[in-house]
This record gives structure tokens, C-alpha cells and sequence, in this order.
């Protein structure tokens, strides 16, 4: 897939991940509009990368979407909707009660899950309207295996990922023209990954095999120990589960 001319809609991009993706993206010839829910941080990467449009917005609040939605019309549309925005609680411990573990749970599917099924559905119809357009998901190593410090981001990502597939097959039997490329990250160097055993991949070796991924049209992007852990899963899953939930990994809910 060409990315040079495009026009790509980051959620979280003004931070991690999402804001590597940025530089690359505008690196690539594509302009970009990114989202988040931190004005402050929208006007940061804003200021660094003035050809962007930053919008403020929640991908988990409908009213939100729409105005975005609207935004985005009035401005020409896009041709790529990256669904990068994600979250991760702290710690659970599911065997001692915890008052705020189901408002935590319940915060991390409404954005890391329904958020995408949400823009997804403002703006498909959008996408399907373009000579070429593309749909991108990220989901994660742990969509294959859980991590018990964080078992609803698990989940999360576990339905982001049969979502994803599933998205893909249904449009290509209505013979849309709309891509749908899955990211699956292993542990990355961001905020979000700080205080845990393994030491992250830096976003810009994720974002490199993303854009390198969508240029050759492969649609499963697994990067880095996602693959090892993949292969392993297959044949050995307790080996799988250990090495994602290590034992200094466990000293975190004590």
C-alpha cells in the first residue's frame, strides 16, 4: 500500500507509540491528524510537528466520535484510520477485593476495545469511498497470552484481535477495498510498560516493521518475541504463560 499522499487518523498519537507513528507517517509523505485526550500534549506535538492537525478527543465517549467524525468530513476525510489509543490499569490482584478493579476493567474494554469498534463504524463507510484505504489495529503479544498483572488489557487485546480478523474476512467478501492490517506489539519502551521484567522494544523498531508491513500488504504484523511467543503458544503453552508471567513480574502485586 502507498502511504506517501495519504491521510491517516492516529488515536493517541500524541505520546508512545502513537506519536512515533506520527513521525513516521509524516516522514512517508502521508499528513496526519492525531487525537487524544491531552490538550496539552496535543499542543506539544503540534508545535514540534506543525503540518499535523491534532483534535482533541475520547475515543471512548460516543459524543466524542461524532464530533471528531464531523471534523474530519469537513476536512477532506482520511484514507487510514490507525486505532492506536490504549490503556492499561495497574496490578490486579484478583484474589483480594479491590473496589475500583471492575471501574478499571470497565474503563480499558470502553477504550481499548469498543473505542475501535466505535470509529471503526463512523468511519468505514468513509474508507470504502476510497481508491485505496486501510484500517489499522493494535493488538498485542498478550492477545495470545494473557498477562496476569493485567488480565482485561489482555482480554482487550484478545478481542481486538479476533475482531480484527474478523473485520478483514467481512469486508472482503463484500469485495471492499478497505485493508485491515493487525499490529502486534511485545513489550514496547513506553510509560505504560515502565516497572516490568522485560525491556521494551523501542517505538521506533514497532513503527518501522508497521509501515514496512502495510508497504508489502501483510496484514499480520508480529514484531519481535510476538513471534516467538506466537510459535510457542502453538506447541507448548505453559512454556508460552511463563514467559510472559514471571516470577519477578509477580513481586508487582505484593
Amino acid at each position: 500500500m502507498e502511504l506517501k499522499g495519504k491521510t491517516i487518523l492516529i488515536t493517541g498519537g500524541a505520546a508512545g507509540i502513537g506519536l512515533e507513528a506520527t513521525k513516521q507517517f509524516l516522514a512517508n509523505g502521508a499528513k496526519v491528524i492525531i487525537t487524544g485526550r491531552n490538550q496539552a500534549k496535543l499542543d506539544a506535538v503540534k508545535k514540534s510537528y506543525p503540518a499535523i492537525t491534532a483534535i482533541q478527543s475520547d475515543v471512548a465517549d460516543a459524543n466524542d466520535a461524532q464530533l471528531l467524525f464531523d471534523k474530519i468530513k469537513e476536512l477532506g476525510g482520511i484514507d487510514i484510520l490507525y486505532n492506536n489509543a490504549g490503556v492499561m490499569s495497574g496490578p490486579a490482584n484478583l484474589g483480594v477485593a479491590n473496589d475500583k478493579h471492575f471501574e478499571a476493567a470497565e474503563n480499558e474494554i470502553n477504550i481499548n476495545y469498543l473505542g475501535v469498534i466505535r470509529l471503526t463504524n463512523f468511519f468505514i463507510e468513509m474508507l470504502k469511498s476510497k481508491k485505496e484505504a486501510a484500517i489499522i489495529n493494535t493488538s498485542s503479544v498478550l492477545s495470545y497470552v494473557p498477562f496476569n498483572l493485567a488480565p482485561t488489557y489482555s482480554a482487550s487485546k484478545a478481542a481486538i484481535c479476533f475482531y480484527t480478523v474478523s473485520l478483514r474476512d467481512h469486508l472482503q467478501i463484500l469485495n471492499s477495498r478497505v485493508k485491515v492490517f493487525e499490529l502486534l506489539p511485545p513489550v514496547v519502551a513506553t510509560s505504560m510498560t515502565e516497572g516490568l521484567e522485560a525491556k521494551g522494544i523501542p517505538p521506533e523498531k514497532l513503527i518501522n516493521e508497521l509501515i514496512a508491513g502495510i508497504k508489502k500488504n501483510k496484514f499480520t504484523i508480529r514484531v519481535g518475541d510476538t513471534k516467538l511467543v506466537y510459535l510457542i503458544n502453538r506447541i507448548a503453552p505453559k512454556m508460552a504463560y511463563g514467559l510472559i508471567n514471571t516470577a519477578k513480574n509477580a513481586k508487582l502485586l505484593k
